[in-house]
């Protein structure tokens, strides 16, 4: 979602092509997401096709300029004034990976913890160590670059956090208490229940 925003952002300044709001992007983000072209133009037809944006000619050098509508612009307006709300069932591959680990009987989740510390503290590092590559270092764009990867540092340090939580956590539990084995009750047919992870309720689908 964040990417069809920030193209109808860009758009709000005024009108691009293609390659053009590509280069925007990237200036904007310190060039840590790239998009391809094929990812802008599908982005920029489904705009087109919820009334945000219109196409314009192609100039002489075959360029076709796109222009954000009103409604494209009340949208930017909204999006800058509204919070990132994340979603709370979000699937996160470790969380999971270790979860799982953790249930299996005969797995050491100790040593899947240390691989993934030690892979976690060498992204810190490589982040930490990043310097801009652009021209000018007090310019907006290396300041952009520097909220991007503040952001990356900042994640990188708190899967750090949970790492050691979670091998603090497990080291309560004996191992023979935590392995799962199959159940050989057949699970009954329809949808598993829904999980409130805000309020720990349960709910039936």
């Amino acid at each position: 979602m964040s990417v069809r925003q920030s193209l109808l952002a860009i758009l709000d300044q005024g009108a691009c092509y293609g390659y053009q709001l590509r280069h925007e992007f990237d200036r904007r983000t310190g060039s840590t997401w790239p998009l391809n072209v094929g990812q802008i133009y599908n982005t920029l037809e489904r705009l087109e096709r919820d009334g945000l944006v219109e196409r314009g000619e192609a100039d002489e050098q075959g360029h076709v300029y796109w222009q954000i509508t009103d409604a494209g612009s009340a949208e930017v307006a909204e999006w800058l004034s509204s919070p990132v709300v994340r979603a709370q069932a979000t699937r996160d591959e470790l969380a999971i990976k270790l979860a799982v680990a953790a249930t299996l009987p005969g797995v050491d989740v100790s040593a899947v913890i240390q691989a993934q510390r030690h892979a976690s503290l060498q992204q810190l590092q490589t982040l930490q160590r990043a310097k801009y590559a652009g021209g000018d270092a007090e310019g907006p764009e290396e300041l952009a670059w520097a909220l991007v990867i503040d952001s990356m540092i900042f994640a990188a340090e708190a899967e750090v956090r949970w790492l050691d939580h979670t091998e603090q956590r497990l080291a309560l539990h004996p191992r023979h208490t935590m392995g799962l084995a199959l159940e050989t009750e057949r699970p009954k047919r329809g949808r598993p229940a829904k999980v409130d992870a805000g309020l720990g309720r349960v709910e039936q689908s």
